[in-house]
């Protein structure tokens, strides 16, 4: 089994498939917000194979306006 390299991948899986989004989806609605991140890497962020940078995790909570302990299930 892969060690995973974040502590939001399935809580970002999570929330996306509430909101009916699909990773390509997800990532034009933080593109339009000013933040460049692709599917491929929401993908790898849910698989948890890519470490998140703060600003990701910051545009991410600021897109489904939780804050950043959520998000990571503190």
């Amino acid at each position: 089994m892969q060690e995973t390299r974040n502590l939001i991948g399935w809580k970002l899986r999570q929330l996306r498939r509430e909101r009916g989004l699909s990773q390509e989806q997800l990532a034009a609605k933080i593109q339009i917000q000013g933040y460049d991140i692709g599917a491929l890497a929401i993908l790898r962020i849910e698989r948890g194979t890519r470490t998140v940078k703060d600003v990701e995790l910051q545009e991410i909570c600021r897109y489904f306006q939780i804050s950043a302990a959520e998000l990571l299930g503190f």
